[in-house]
Parts: structure tokens; sequence; C-alpha cells
């Protein structure tokens, strides 16, 4: 639903303008709303978690969200849609770091773990691809206040079924410690600046003085925020969760992963509607294939070994073969055909994601102390969403500036010439957007160190050794 809500309201953000009359300047804000309150506020909403107790944070998440969705379907000014866009992001800020968190704490049999990460991240990767599905769908035979309407029901049902079936994690009273406030203000301040910088280079440029200010004062505060975490003693994010190579290497691999997901769904987008004239549901069934590839290699393959080898081994042919599908991509032309270009791509990209994603959630909370594991969920969640961000503004960016020297001294009236100006930009871009997931492969070939130990590679054959154990003794007694 969290990742879902980032896509599907692309699908229907033309319906919404013309219905509530939204500037062209200002349409932006029903996306970037969204993505300031979600990755701004991320660390604190994890934090919050481990502070109060996660089931019942997750709970407040999901009817905040549904809430907050109801409010947005239900606008009448282009104001009460940002507000509530606004109001999403803040609550699943608080629903994302939980759910990640709970799924860590709830799962601590090797098998069960490894299964229960990859459906995790299959459905976190492909939630996008079905955001532009059912985005399509909803804005075409119903009303784009639907995209929003949607997550009533999801949320509400979610919430019943956590509050039966998820056991309690509270905190005594007298055991809570204080929540860190200077670092939530320097910590959340700092990404707010960086998420809302990048968003704005995409129609200032990375020049632009507002650009500029925001990702350097971003910084800054950044830098701030780590030093009054090491005198804290109840720290915003402790650091050694970060300071640890398995858990920094996998959050940097899965931020720069996304900056290459983000860019390929950006371009596609654009490339099948406008080249090929695809409709909004046509293009959302196109990616079905990579949501089905992401979600076969998680669930399988990447489940399967996760117990029984190296992380870095799955990690790093997982990128080198999501980097294979992009550098199939750089030979787009406005000509291609889908099942010669498109297709196979998406699927080396998809089968490449899905050994990445799983692998990389599930180390960066493995071996976290249990109070600890929200701080934890919530640095994993922080890169996927600057990750995202950057990758969004630095792609479309490059992209632009291509297809802008491209046409010097062509006739950008003449169809053929724009449309071939503009995949000449998509294939730049996604050159460049190979390059990051070659560099995340390095990455994570230098830090991602982590092997399952005996009771890991060794999981499921213990659990079926108990349970005959178990079985004999009933038998006899």
């Amino acid at each position: 639903m969290i990742v879902l809500d980032i896509t599907i309201v692309n699908i229907a953000l033309p319906s919404a303008q013309k219905d509530l009359g939204i500037s062209v300047g200002d349409r932006q804000w029903v996306i970037t709303a969204y993505t300031l309150a979600f990755g701004g506020l991320l660390l604190l909403g994890g934090r919050i978690g481990d502070l109060v107790g996660r089931k019942r944070t997750f709970v407040i998440g999901l009817l905040g969200f549904a809430a907050a969705s109801a409010l947005g379907g239900a606008s009448v000014t282009p104001v009460m849609l940002f507000a509530a866009r606004a109001l999403q992001g803040a609550f699943g800020a608080l629903l994302a770091p939980s759910a990640l968190g709970l799924l860590s704490t709830t799962f601590s049999n090797p098998r069960e773990r490894s299964t229960a990460f990859g459906i995790f991240g299959a459905i976190a990767a492909g939630g996008s691809a079905v955001g532009f599905i059912a985005g399509g769908l909803l804005t075409e035979y119903l009303n784009w206040r639907w995209c929003l309407f949607v997550n009533v029901p999801i949320a509400i049902g979610a919430a019943f079924a956590a509050s039966v079936l998820l056991r309690n994690d509270l905190i005594a009273r007298g055991h809570r410690v204080r929540l860190d406030l200077p670092g939530a203000v320097l910590g959340c301040g700092g990404l707010l600046a960086i998420v809302y910088g990048t968003s704005q280079a995409e129609s200032r440029g990375w020049g632009d003085a507002l650009v500029l200010s925001c990702l350097i004062g971003g910084a800054l505060l950044l830098v701030l925020f780590t030093q009054v975490e090491r005198r804290s003693s109840h720290p915003l994010l402790p650091l050694h969760i970060v300071r640890d190579r398995n858990r920094g290497g996998a959050a940097l691999a899965i931020g720069l992963a996304v900056i290459g997901l983000f860019g390929l769904f950006l371009f596609l987008t654009f490339y099948q509607q406008q080249i090929k004239g695809y409709s909004p549901v046509l293009t959302g069934v196109s990616f079905l294939p990579l949501t089905a590839a992401i979600m076969l290699s998680s669930t399988t393959v990447a489940a399967r070994l996760m117990t029984r080898v190296p992380t870095r081994n799955l990690i790093v042919p997982g990128l080198l073969l999501a980097a294979s599908g992009m550098a199939w991509m750089t030979q787009l032309k406005a000509g291609s055909g889908y099942t010669t270009t498109v297709l196979p791509a998406e699927i080396l990209l998809g089968l490449g994601m899905g050994l990445v994603f799983m692998p990389s959630l599930s180390v960066a909370t493995l071996g976290v102390a249990p109070q600890e594991t929200g701080a934890a969920s919530a640095t994993i969640n922080t890169a996927q969403q600057v990750g995202g961000s950057i990758g969004t503004a630095l792609l479309n960016t490059i992209a632009a500036s291509a297809t802008t020297a491209y046409l010097v001294g062509r006739n950008a009236s003449d169809v053929a010439v724009a449309n071939a100006g503009a995949v000449h930009g998509y294939t730049v871009a996604t050159t460049v957007a190979f390059g990051i997931l070659v560099l995340a492969a390095v990455v994570a070939f230098l830090m991602v160190n982590h092997r399952p130990g005996p009771g890991e590679a060794l999981g499921v054959e213990v659990e079926h050794q108990r349970a005959s154990g178990s079985l004999k003794a009933t038998s006899a007694e």
C-alpha cells in the first residue's frame, strides 16, 4: 500500500489536476507532499515504534493512512489534497518501519525468516508496477479519487488482522526511554531538506540556488545529527546500527539499486505512453513481467539460498544481472518492439532485483536488539526513499539535458525527430543507471561479508529433528 501510493497517483494526476483546478506549477505537490513527509519522518517513525511498541504503531499507522486517504479522495480544493498526501506520508513513516520491524521479530526461524523477507521484498519491489496498473484501471473506469479511496478497505482489513494475529510488544512505562528530540529535529530536518532539494532539481536544475541550499543544508544537518547521536544516551538512530559493515553496505546497495529501478519506471512510463501510444492500463500491464520476475527471484531463488550461501553471493550477482537488463535498455529506439527490447530488459532487471531486495532487507535487521529493530528498519527504508528521490531527479535531469542537446540543429517540430530525441535522452540516462548499478555491486562486494551461521544454514534440519523428537516422545508416552 505504501509503495503503491507513490506511483498510483502519478496515473491519476492529470484527472485530479483538471477536476480541482490545480495549476501546472503546483501539481508536483501531489507527489512531493507525500515523499517529503514519508522520507523526512522515517527515522522518527521507526524510533517511535521501538519506544511504544511496533504493533501499536503499526495499527495507528494503518488507521491514520486510511483516514488520510479518505480525506484525499474527498478533496474539494488543491490545498486539501496536498495536506491529505502529506498526512499519508507521515502515517506511512510510522507504518513502514514498524512493518519491517514486526517481520524481523516475528520470524526467528531461519527458513521462515528467509521466506517472509522474500515475500516482503517482492511486494516492496513490485508495488510500484502494481500502482501503475491499479492507477490506470481506477482512473479509466471509475474516478481518480478511487486511487486514494482504495487504501481505506486495505488499511482497515490489515489493522483488524494485525490486532488479531500479531503479538503485543508493548514496553512498560517504567522501561521506556525518552524520545531524542534534538536528534529528531536534526535528522528529520536534514532528510526533509535533501528530499525537497532533489524533488526541485527536476524542474529548477541542480545548479539552482534553492536546490543547492537544500542539499548543502540537509547534509550539514545530518552531520550535526551524527554528532548529537554520538553523545545521546537515548539516540534516535543508534550509530552502531549503521557502522556495521553489513547493514551499512546493504543500505548503500539498496539505495543505489532503487535509483536504477525508479529510473526505469520513469522512462518506460513516458516511452510506452508518449512514444508507443499505450493507454495507462496497457502501460501498467507492460510492467507485469518485471513484477513477476522480482517475485519469482525473491521468493524462490533468494529465499532458498539465503541460509546456505554468503549474502554477498546473492546481492552482487543480483546487481550485475540487473545492470545487464539496464544495459539491454540502452539499445532502445523509437521503433523498438516490446518483446525484443523492453521485455528481456524487464525480466533481467526483475530477476536481479529479487536477489538484491530480500537479502538486503534481512541483513539490515539481522542481529539487531529487539528494542532497536524500528531504527534499523527505518534506516533501510530511508535509503530506499532517498535513493528513489535522488534517482528520479538525477536521471530525469540527465535525460532532459541529453534530449535538448540532441535536438540542437534538428527540426524539433517533426514528431519523428522529437521522439528520437526523447528516446536518446532515455538511453543516455539509462546508461548512467547502468553505471550506478555496477557501482552498487562494487559497494556490496567490498562491504557485505555476512555468512549464514551453522544455525541459519541448518535451521530447517534442526527444526525437523526437533519435531521428530517431539513426535517420538509423544508416541512413547
